[in-house]
């Protein structure tokens, strides 16, 4: 790999925090946040007369409609229209009549053509956050293409709405949108599916923060191949995930649902009666924050500011070599091996790292194996008193108090190295770090008598575990 491995298969890991989501009226932190998001996209959809080249064929009652190129689509748009005209209102009062906070998916031209409903998601107190200036697809537009309709789509919404958009979702999007919401300083931005809660993601120029979005508690299933039938399948689907995530609050490991609206598809009344259904379930369960997406990324950033750290994926081969050349002892074509492989963000942490690096140590030849356990000093040895070890070597010798021994301690272990070098031709290599003379003795005089396949492998996996306490050393991490 030339670059590192860009994507992060690794995340919290069996670790996520706890979220501490707030919990108003409740004690304790609620064990559950959940997130409603109606997408606004009706009059920013693809059509003739919005300067596309074809009609929308996304996301409608035309289940695997084709794009119409230079006509317009009577039927598709009239369905969208539905989406403005009659849905919108439906789900408004939907969550107006329970005092349900909403966040709005807007996009800047659909917002642009739609003033009343502009208005009432303001009376209502709704977040509006952008869903780019037209609902098309930016896989194929150049960065250049895609940063000029952000800004367009940003000037559109603040003139239309009265303020800028505190949060970014194009939906549709590319390898190039999280990098371009990052140089706008988003409070959040939500193209991404990969958590359950929020999450910091590096970007070329800054730390952004990414409020994972979904598209299976969405009603977007209604309008796809395998999708919901029925509102009761939506409803029961809704329900079991947020059965799934409360249990999971009651036991330490709360998490957000998100639940995604559009107002073409939920809005039908068919659709709307197992929505209402819901907010109903969600209002009678006790410990529940229900948040716009602007009080959820104000609350993560509160609790869980950035906190720059070393990311040895995203080093420099020059820095990369002098922090983890020296891990395995006197050995840095191990470090090298490992940062010309791939290394990504499942690497950045102390485990990640030791299991890149370990499983370089292991694709060597025999001979270089042997030749990395063969430099590793004898413990209290002649390097040792002679002020000859390595830094990393000295460290772990003095932390088990090695350079403090009696003459008759001194002169049990010059014994004991001698004899294990005799019967291996390799010194003794121990963890040190965590033992005490004794143990360390009682290592040594134990392992001694081993067959020498048996012993080779015991040291192997002591040079492992060495380098694995090293790594977790420099990052700060726990191995």
């Amino acid at each position: 790999m030339t670059t590192p491995y860009p994507r992060d298969l690794l995340g919290y890991g069996r670790n996520a925090p706890d979220p501490r989501w707030p919990n108003p009226g409740g004690s304790g932190s609620a064990k559950i946040c959940v997130q409603f998001v109606v997408n606004y996209e009706e009059g920013g959809e693809n059509a003739v007369i919005h300067g596309d080249k074809a009609s929308e064929a996304f996301l409608s009652e035309i289940v695997g409609a084709a794009p119409w190129v230079g006509q317009r689509h009577m039927n598709m748009e009239s369905i969208y229209e539905y989406g403005a005209r009659a849905g919108f209102w439906r789900l408004w009062r939907l969550f107006t009549e329970r005092a349900m906070p909403v966040t709005v998916y807007g996009v800047a031209t659909a917002l642009e053509r739609s003033p009343e409903q502009v208005a009432a998601m303001g009376e209502a107190g709704w977040e509006i956050a952008s869903h780019g200036l037209k609902w098309i697809d930016y896989r194929d537009h150049a960065i250049e293409d895609e940063r000029a309709d952000m800004d367009r789509a940003i000037a559109i919404h603040e003139a239309v709405t009265g303020a800028p958009p505190e949060g970014w979702y194009t939906g549709r999007s590319s390898q190039h949108t999280l990098e371009l919401a990052a140089e706008r300083d988003f409070l959040y931005a939500s193209d991404a599916y990969a958590d359950d809660l929020p999450y910091w993601q590096e970007t070329r120029t800054k730390p952004l923060l990414v409020l994972p979005y979904t598209l299976d508690t969405n009603d977007m299933r209604f309008a796809t191949p395998q999708g919901f039938n029925s509102g009761d399948q939506f409803f029961a689907y809704l329900k079991d995930s947020f059965d799934m995530l409360y249990a999971e609050g009651e036991a330490g490991r709360a998490k957000m649902l998100n639940v995604g609206l559009h107002c073409r598809l939920v809005g039908r009344p068919g659709r709307a009666a197992s929505l209402a259904r819901f907010l109903d379930y969600v209002r009678s369960k006790p410990d529940v924050w229900v948040a716009t997406r602007a009080d959820i990324a104000r609350h993560w950033r509160a609790e869980f500011p950035y906190r720059p750290r070393i990311q040895p994926s995203r080093l420099e081969r020059a820095v990369f070599l002098d922090l983890f050349g020296g891990v395995f002892e006197h050995s840095p074509v191990i470090a090298e091996r490992a940062f010309d492989g791939e290394l990504g963000p499942a690497h950045d942490t102390a485990a990640g790292l030791a299991s890149a690096m370990t499983a370089t140590f292991r694709r060597a030849s025999a001979q270089e194996r042997l030749a990395i356990l063969k430099a590793h000093p004898d413990l209290a040895g002649r390097l040792a008193l002679a002020g000859g070890l390595t830094q990393d070597s000295h460290a772990e010798q003095r932390s088990a108090g090695l350079d403090q021994l009696t003459p008759e301690e001194l002169a049990r272990f010059t014994d004991l190295n001698a004899r294990y070098q005799a019967r291996f031709d390799i010194p003794f290599i121990i963890a040190v770090r965590g033992l005490d003379q004794q143990a360390i003795l009682a290592a040594f005089e134990r392992r001694i008598d081993n067959e020498p396949a048996t012993e080779l492998a015991a040291a192997t996996r002591e040079v492992e575990k060495i380098a694995r306490l090293r790594i977790a050393a420099i990052l700060g991490d726990n191995a």
